[in-house]
């Protein structure tokens, strides 16, 4: 049975590449050795280096030319980005207490979710980025600044603030179109 090109340079990547690598070449091993310095004083570094998803999917990607488009043929929904601000925060935080632990985990849960949700929206060309603070209602104030560079005509932002019994918690969309 004969295989093709491509299907044995599949077959050559899939297989663990193992080696090691030395400190001393055979040639200043010798010298150590024939002068009387320390045997077997080699130091070895072994790896293993197997194929990784990621080169399959760099390889798969395609490239597209440039559009020469200047703004963003839809703007970013900012109303309905802080209806899911709403809804996720309240359905997440609404009966919580504060524990730094816990919300330490949920600003990194809550986050994710937030920004799957308005990936699902499919708004092209927009760049997000999530930003989730949770604290603990205390008699306390905060003040939380953002700068960034951006173009006021097509970047955006969107911002919730929820409060409960314990804790408070403001979560901030910012959407950065790239051209």
């Amino acid at each position: 049975m004969m295989m093709s090109d491509n299907a044995k340079d599949r077959a050559a990547r899939s297989w663990k590449k193992r080696g090691s690598v030395s400190s001393l070449s055979n040639h200043e091993f010798r010298r150590k050795e024939f002068h009387g310095h320390i045997k077997d004083s080699m130091s070895t570094v072994s790896y293993m280096d197997e194929p990784s998803q990621r080169d399959d999917i760099s390889r798969l990607t395609v490239r597209m030319e440039n559009t020469y488009q200047l703004g963003p043929p839809k703007h970013f929904p900012v109303v309905t980005v802080n209806h899911i601000l709403k809804d996720v925060l309240t359905s997440y935080l609404q009966v919580e207490e504060y524990e730094p632990e816990l919300c330490r985990q949920m600003t990194k849960t809550i986050s994710e979710v937030i920004k799957a949700q308005v990936k699902d929206l499919m708004i092209p060309r927009y760049k997000l980025i999530v930003i989730v603070y949770i604290g603990q209602l205390k008699r306390q104030s905060i003040l939380i600044g953002s700068r960034c560079l951006w173009d006021p005509k097509s970047d955006t932002f969107s911002s919730y603030a929820f409060r409960n019994s314990s804790l408070f918690a403001l979560a901030n969309v910012y959407a950065v179109y790239l051209e």
